[in-house]
C-alpha cells in the first residue's frame, strides 16, 4: 500500500502541471502522468492560485521532491543536471554529518553545546517587475529549492 503522503503529492503535482505550457507538459511522459493519476488521493482537495508565485503555495515536501526529479529528468540541461546532482550529494553528506553529530554515542551524555545563530544573507530585490509565465516561475521555484542561482 502506498503512503498517503505520496498519494497527496501526486495530486499536487498533477494540479500544478496543468498550468504548464503544452510543449513543456508534453515533455513529461504520458506513463508518468498516468501513474500519478492512478495513484493520487482522489479525496484530497488541492488547488493553486496561478497569480501567486509557486514558492508561496502550500506544497508538500514530497511534491517538491517529485518536481525536482521531473525537472532533472525532463527539463534540465546537462550542466544543470550536474549542478543539481552535486547539490543533492552535498545535501546528503551534510545530513549524514548532522546525524553523526546528533547521535554520536560519545557525546550523548555531555552537556549540550551552544549552537551559534545562523547569519542571514541579504536578499536580492529587483526594481523592475515583469510578468513571468508559469513555467518560468516553476523553474525558479526548483532552483530556489536546490539553492541554485540562474
Amino acid at each position: 500500500m502506498m503512503d498517503n503522503k505520496y498519494k497527496r503529492a501526486y495530486k499536487e503535482v498533477l494540479e500544478i502541471i496543468k498550468y504548464f505550457p503544452e510543449d513543456e507538459y508534453n515533455k513529461i511522459p504520458k506513463e508518468k502522468i498516468d501513474f500519478f493519476k492512478e495513484n493520487m488521493d482522489d479525496s484530497y482537495e488541492f488547488t493553486i492560485n496561478p497569480a501567486i508565485e509557486l514558492s508561496g503555495q502550500n506544497i508538500s515536501k514530497e511534491a517538491n521532491a517529485i518536481f525536482v526529479k521531473l525537472y532533472l529528468d525532463y527539463f534540465a540541461t546537462e550542466s544543470q543536471k550536474q549542478t543539481i546532482n552535486s547539490i543533492l550529494e552535498l545535501n546528503e553528506k551534510k545530513a549524514e554529518i548532522e546525524k553523526r553529530e546528533k547521535y554520536n554515542p560519545d557525546d550523548l551524555f555531555k552537556s549540550e553545546k551552544e549552537v551559534p545563530e545562523e547569519t542571514s544573507l541579504p536578499q536580492e530585490t529587483t526594481l523592475i517587475e515583469y510578468k513571468e509565465n508559469f513555467f518560468t516561475k516553476f523553474k525558479k521555484f526548483i532552483f530556489k529549492i536546490l539553492h541554485i542561482k540562474d
